[in-house]
């Protein structure tokens, strides 16, 4: 069985076909799948995330603004955010970070808003999904600021980066979790990354409906693509992909403490 732990499916491109999306992935091997709200303040994603989850006892949700979205936080969105984390299939804050890529958020306000939602997790004991995008120095030096001491794990999802900042970031704690990215022609090191971590510190996800794995790139990627990330890792390890899909949804579990009475699972 798989977990993608990071997917979109609230959005917009699944609206003709979600019920069959969802499905797909059941038949897959997908056990769960967690609907991330990224506070899209366009469009209500949190709402349209939760009631996902409501409706489908194996999708989680998560609360958080991206930080392309930075610049609209405030204090009215921001008592929104805690309201919504008492929604009770909210198993994260997230996703939340730094993105100096595309900058759709002046940097300074990114970086508010990434502490400020840190403080807001450690308050709620929720773990945190961190978005981070070629702002590595920054990211590390706001978790020792922000989380350290918080005695909570998170995940940095759809990991792109360098080997260093992957093992720096599970030494603080983290998981890494790994999308179709891996999977691609000119992900060498991604790959080296994903060979070289301890088993047991590693995710999969899609990030759908983005970043389809090969063989599906240049489609619209879902839920039931995460067994291709899978079996990427899987070849590369050394593994068979039942390994990987077993290995990688125990640390889900683990992590999110879905097999204790704490989230009733």
């Amino acid at each position: 069985m798989f977990i993608d732990s990071h997917a979109h499916i609230e959005s917009a491109d699944f609206d003709s076909d979600r019920t069959q999306m969802i499905a797909r992935a059941l038949e897959s091997g997908v056990e769960i799948i967690v609907a991330v709200g990224n506070g899209d303040i366009t469009r209500d994603s949190h709402a349209a995330a939760f009631g996902l989850a409501e409706r489908y006892p194996f999708i989680y949700t998560t609360v958080g603004v991206h930080p392309h979205e930075a610049r609209l936080l405030d204090d009215r969105l921001y008592t929104k955010l805690a309201e919504w984390a008492a929604h009770p299939r909210v198993i994260a804050w997230g996703e939340i970070g730094l993105d100096y890529h595309y900058d759709n958020s002046p940097r300074d306000e990114q970086r508010e808003a990434f502490r400020k939602q840190l403080r807001m997790a450690r308050e709620r004991n929720l773990p945190a999904v961190i978005h981070t995008r070629e702002a590595e120095a920054d990211t590390l030096a706001i978790l020792d600021d922000e989380w350290a001491g918080a005695g909570l794990p998170g995940i940095i999802h759809c990991f792109t980066g360098t080997r260093s900042f992957a093992e720096q970031a599970v030494a603080r704690g983290f998981l890494i979790s790994f999308s179709g990215a891996v999977t691609f022609k000119k992900s060498e090191d991604l790959r080296e990354t994903a060979r070289s971590l301890p088993l047991d510190k590693i995710l999969i996800e899609t990030d759908c409906p983005f970043l389809a794995p090969v063989p599906f790139r240049g489609r619209r990627n879902e839920p039931a693509y995460v067994v291709e990330v899978a079996r990427c890792i899987a070849n590369v390890r050394g593994l068979t992909i039942e390994e990987v899909g077993r290995a990688s949804s125990e640390n889900f579990k683990r992590l999110f403490k879905l097999d204790s009475e704490e989230r009733g699972g």
